[in-house]
């Protein structure tokens, strides 16, 4: 499991030209799963993602998580985290699980950060063609994987 996880001002996601997911200050979190990904330790990636004190407190100090700011988590399928470039020019997506199992698995980890944050998690889409528009704070960008 991959997590690609971007601090924001604000971020939006569309479909066909209609809104499904906006949020204000928060993160977006592109998450992936590869062949290997069957039984990730789905708290463990949402406990990680729910902690990451990448806000700035009083002092300026990257010391708060997306609670303590009131913020919210856009969470975006995304099996392009596991692309491999190493031969060619045309990206392999072998090493990413089978799309039955990953929307299983992309669902469970939405199910397990609504119980941790209730009310603070909006998702894409799985399968779909999203159009996504953010506003990149810092930037911020960091990735959890194990």
């Amino acid at each position: 499991m991959k997590i690609v996880v971007q601090r924001v001002l604000n971020a939006n996601l569309k479909i066909d030209g209609k809104l499904v997911s906006s949020i204000q200050k928060g993160l977006v979190a592109f998450v992936g799963f590869g062949e290997n990904d069957e039984t990730p330790n789905l708290n463990w990636f949402a406990n990680k993602l729910a902690g990451l004190r990448i806000f700035e407190d009083e002092q300026g100090k990257m010391n708060l998580n997306v609670s303590q700011i009131d913020g919210e988590i856009l969470v975006v399928p995304n099996f392009t985290l596991y692309a491999n470039c190493m031969h060619g020019f045309r990206p392999s997506f072998i090493g990413a699980l089978n799309p039955q199992k990953a929307i299983v698995k992309f669902n469970e980890f939405v199910t397990v950060l609504n119980q941790m944050l209730p009310n603070k998690i909006k998702t894409g889409v799985f399968g779909a063609d999203m159009k996504i528009n953010q506003t990149n704070d810092g930037p911020i960008t960091i990735i959890i994987e194990n």
